[in-house]
């Protein structure tokens, strides 16, 4: 199908929705449950209407516009992403993902195309790692995997997750009846960033992606004893940031063995109490998270830092407990859908496969519908930060891919 992508829209769409952002951070910085997020997702929500969509938000707080197909017994198509940032973070990540939605809609309207498939634009609530120890909050919850304990967590401000997603249009005492089912979606796909270097440094156009990490996520709390910190002898303290010192290399050290795939361990949280410096510090909480496209390597990893905190605790005489707060699950991409979105991208320009080491929404629907994802290059491989970025004509390839992609798998599925 002969689309023709319009860059300078793209490049607009992306500019009004960078300007949605809390200033008192660097970079782009668009947290969830914001006045940000509200200004960013009202835009969003008059665009869709514009398009002549359907838009509505589901119990999870996912913003959606519906384009309805000529075959109402065929399960929707849907093709989204996320427009929240990390503090700090791009002015593309997630967010080309929903802006591709908007732009294949204004394609199939101008050209007066219709669709077997009921088309989904969503714009999944809060993508990014959160404070309440979650990902994928939106997808999860679509997919009716937020659970009461998550939903009852609070932030720092003391905002609990259930209240956040009804701040902004979601019912979360109906998320697990309103929850998606397998046969509810025909395909779910996914523009992104690549978030790495590959597909600059080797100069590719278009990335077919052929399998996303699972990420599980955990958090650590380190209880000692609190001791001034000039009177207490070496040999008589109980210090918590010591054990956990050990514990964070415990952790570099799992993930710098070799596995049957290769795998990664972040620590990228800490807090100390009471935080003085003439204090021996009583209590240490940091996060960590791990990831891998295996899931047995996942367990042996898990297994091996266990065994490492039982070790410390036991030399330190020193209290530690683990708590598991969120996982995805690794997703590899169906052959058949591996092969209609390397196709839909070959026509477009230079494209190889590769597996992404990100985790995406796309891990959370994979457990309904089957799932693809297309990823564009990010210069010098950077992400998570004011640099990130992609060329506006590689946006917009990825754009013209994901829509082949679209008219391919309508006729197809």
């Amino acid at each position: 199908m002969l689309f023709n992508i319009n860059e300078e829209r793209l490049k607009d769409d992306i500019a009004t929705l960078s300007k949605m952002i809390d200033k008192s951070y660097p970079g782009y910085t668009r947290r969830p449950f914001t006045k940000y997020y509200k200004e960013s997702r009202g835009w969003l929500y008059r665009e869709m209407e514009t398009l002549g969509l359907e838009v509505y938000i589901d119990a999870a707080s996912n913003l959606i516009g519906k384009r309805t197909g000529k075959v109402p017994s065929l399960a929707p198509i849907m093709i989204g992403s996320h427009t929240d940032s990390v503090i700090g973070g791009g002015r593309f990540d997630g967010i080309i993902g929903v802006l591709a939605g908007i732009e294949i809609v204004r394609q199939l309207n101008e050209l007066d195309i219709e669709l077997n498939h009921t088309l989904l634009i969503v714009d999944f609530t809060a993508e990014e790692a959160s404070e309440f120890g979650i990902s994928t909050i939106g997808s999860r919850g679509m997919v009716g995997m937020l659970t009461e304990e998550q939903l009852s967590r609070d932030n720092l401000e003391g905002l609990k997750l259930e209240k956040g997603i009804s701040m902004i249009g979601g019912r979360p005492e109906n998320i697990q009846n309103e929850a998606l089912q397998k046969g509810d979606l025909s395909l779910y796909m996914e523009l992104h960033i690549e978030q790495g270097p590959v597909l600059d440094k080797t100069e590719n156009d278009i990335g077919a992606v052929t399998g996303i990490v699972g990420i599980r996520r955990y958090k650590v709390v380190i209880k000692g004893q609190p001791n001034h910190a000039g009177t207490t002898p070496m040999n008589m303290r109980y210090d918590a940031l010591s054990a956990a010192s050990e514990v964070i290399l415990s952790i570099e050290k799992v993930a710098n063995q070799n596995y049957e795939e290769p795998a990664v361990g972040t620590v990228g949280r800490i807090f100390s109490k009471p935080n003085g410096s003439n204090i021996i510090p009583g209590e240490i909480i940091l996060e960590f998270e791990l990831r891998s496209i295996s899931d047995d390597v996942l367990d042996q990893m898990v297994q091996f830092i266990k065994e490492h905190i039982q070790s410390i605790k036991n030399k330190r005489d020193i209290h530690i407990e683990i708590q598991e707060l969120s996982y995805s699950d690794p997703v590899k991409i169906n052959f058949n859908i591996l092969h209609g979105i390397r196709e839909s991208c070959k026509v477009i320009g230079k494209t190889i496969d590769l597996p992404s080491g990100a985790g995406h929404d796309a891990n959370q629907i994979a457990k309904i519908a089957p799932v693809g994802m297309i990823f564009v290059p990010s210069k010098n491989g950077k992400s998570h930060c004011p640099e990130e970025w992609t060329e506006y004509r590689q946006v917009a390839k990825g754009v013209h891919a994901l829509a082949n992609a679209l008219i391919y798998f309508d006729t197809n599925l």
